[in-house]
């Protein structure tokens, strides 16, 4: 039998069958996501990975720098990964034949890997889009395994990106000195006229920034992807599927369970903040690009579920609901969220806008990312009083169901007298 958009069982998630939980755990995720993207946005790609490779790093600018390694990296983005495949199961669960179910899923990746694309050669070469459609047709068939298995699966590939980091940094003495050279002045440590050349890419026109986007975003899609973010994110997918099984997302286990993922949290942040002084006393040599970030690669998981389950417990909060809900409606329109965090800060610090790519410190990067937050959280919540979807999210649907759904909400009917 063809898919139909007019099948119940080959929807979109209705609003009375979301979990308020999980949208507002996006919406942590989406915010939380900015904090790391920003670096990418308004300095050379290097200092994302390298701090000591561009801009000031004393005084406010460690602390914000230090903040951001410890409290951020990778924690966002692991909790975005995990809720995409815990969606995969939610959606995939909501089909009563596989074949529909398959079908409308594989549309729905394939219209975001469009998507991503865009975003990434057009926009921003930071895009994860094109990860996350490729991860999420990967993991797909395995979305029906126990959450025990899901787990174990989830961590192997995990380890698959962590194996091949470690193996590269031991075996770095053994490479050709031209491929250790090229590490360092391409990647780690660019040269002064490198740093140059991306300065005055991005700062200026649309076009003129477009070979250097291009070649980011194809440096994203293609050797990032082979060796840390299909391990990563579809091993967290992985996870998040299980997690997902064991009502870990939707705010029904017990406030035991939640207080034990906070407390892995705690021990997370003191590996990492081991690995961090290890870093600082090697220099921050090539050595942190490869074994250093360990440090941070496993603890940024435990830190994740400790977000978790602070923001579980939150959202069995009744005093905390003003809070909530607009978190919960950045989540509801994360897709249009993360691409409008695109527009609004490459305006700001591109050459098509402001200009400010590579001007702005990092002390001054916490303003523009409270700025767009405020936006986020004031607009999100006053769009869907009007509308039932972002438009983003409304266009991705229409895409993959072959027809638009209604956008506007119906109005209120009149109080009968």
């Amino acid at each position: 039998m063809a898919d139909s958009p007019e099948r119940p069982d080959a929807g979109p998630v209705a609003e009375t069958a979301r979990i308020d939980a999980i949208d507002v755990l996006r919406g942590v995720a989406l915010l939380g996501i900015l904090v790391m993207n920003i670096q990418s946005f308004a300095m050379p790609q290097a200092a994302y990975f390298n701090p000591t490779a561009y801009g000031d790093l004393n005084g406010a600018n460690l602390y914000v720098w230090l903040a951001g390694r410890m409290l951020a990296d990778q924690k966002f983005m692991t909790i975005f990964s995990m809720l995409f495949g815990a969606g995969i199961v939610l959606m995939a669960g909501r089909a009563a034949a596989t074949t529909v179910s398959r079908g409308v899923h594989y549309r729905r990746m394939g219209w975001l890997l469009v998507i991503g694309l865009l975003h990434a050669h057009l926009l921003w070469h930071g895009d994860i889009l094109f990860l996350y459609a490729v991860c999420g047709m990967l993991v797909y068939p395995l979305r029906r395994l126990s959450p025990v298995r899901l787990l174990a699966l989830g961590t192997a590939l995990l380890a698959v990106a962590s194996v091949y980091s470690v193996g590269s940094g031991l075996s770095l003495p053994h490479w050709p000195e031209e491929a250790r050279a090229g590490l360092t002045t391409y990647v780690w440590q660019p040269t002064p006229e490198l740093i140059e050349a991306e300065l005055a890419a991005f700062r200026g026109n649309w076009l003129e920034q477009q070979p250097s986007r291009s070649s980011g975003a194809l440096g994203f899609e293609t050797v990032f992807l082979l060796s840390w973010g299909l391990w990563r994110a579809g091993g967290l997918m992985l996870i998040g599927m299980a997690l997902f099984k064991i009502d870990v997302f939707s705010a029904r286990r017990s406030a035991r369970c939640y207080a034990a993922l906070i407390a892995a949290a705690a021990v997370g942040l003191l590996i990492q903040a081991y690995g961090l002084s290890l870093d600082f006393e090697r220099g921050w040599t090539v050595w942190s690009f490869f074994i250093g970030m360990q440090f941070n690669y496993w603890p940024s998981v435990a830190v994740s579920l400790g977000y978790v389950g602070l923001v579980m417990l939150a959202c069995r909060a009744a005093a905390l609901k003003p809070l909530t809900r607009p978190l919960a409606a950045v989540g509801r329109t994360a897709l249009t969220n993360y691409l409008l965090q695109t527009i609004l800060c490459t305006t700001i610090f591109y050459g098509h806008g402001l200009g400010w790519f590579g001007s702005i410190d990092r002390l001054g990067q916490v303003g523009v990312v409270a700025g767009v937050w405020a936006l986020q959280l004031v607009a999100s919540p006053l769009w869907l009083r009007r509308f039932r979807f972002g438009p983003a999210e409304w266009a991705w649907r229409g895409l993959t169901y072959g027809a638009l759904p209604p956008l506007r909400r119906s109005p209120m009917p009149e109080p009968v007298p």
